[in-house]
């Protein structure tokens, strides 16, 4: 959040209010800031441990260990390649070697742009359509390498649509 503003300050301190009855409300509260902001930064992680009393290692560890929590953005774009075990026999690991060739990014990293991230995820639940690629939220079923540029190209497009660029 490149140094925590006012107003963002008064969100998050809003929104650990919200969970001030609850007996646990750490996950409520990060799931809520993670929606609103996409990500939560160590300053972050501080104003809720000031605004919960609970300590910023607790808070760290469980940013750190949900793999749905992130300490830095996310791209507009969040590229999740499925490596269970379906995907995997069936070519996933090629199919993800080459988004990360092309974007020119490793998993876990965002392109410089801040247009796609790229994730290497375990089973997301889609072994009959394997390998299974989500792209924020859309399930691309059997992809294969040949098909990951045509995939990046079309989403550079529609992301120049909707920004009129």
């Amino acid at each position: 959040m490149g140094g925590l503003n006012s107003a963002a300050a008064a969100k998050i301190t809003e929104i650990c209010a919200r969970y001030k009855d609850e007996r646990t409300p750490l996950m409520m509260i990060l799931s809520d800031i993670q929606n609103e902001y996409g990500y939560i930064p160590l300053e972050v992680q501080e104003l809720v441990s000031k605004e919960t009393g609970i300590s910023v290692a607790e808070i760290y560890g469980v940013v750190t260990f949900y793999s749905f929590f992130s300490l830095t953005p996310k791209g507009k774009y969040i590229v999740g390649c499925c490596l269970g075990t379906a995907c995997y026999v069936k070519g996933a690991q090629n199919v993800i070697d080459k988004f990360s060739e092309i974007l020119k990014i490793q998993p876990g990293e965002t392109t410089e742009d801040g247009l796609f991230t790229l994730d290497a995820l375990r089973c997301i639940g889609a072994c009959g359509i394997a390998p299974a690629v989500s792209i924020s939220g859309k399930v691309y079923p059997k992809m294969s390498v040949d098909q990951v540029p045509k995939v990046i190209e079309e989403l550079k497009k529609e992301y120049q649509e909707k920004e009129g660029a």
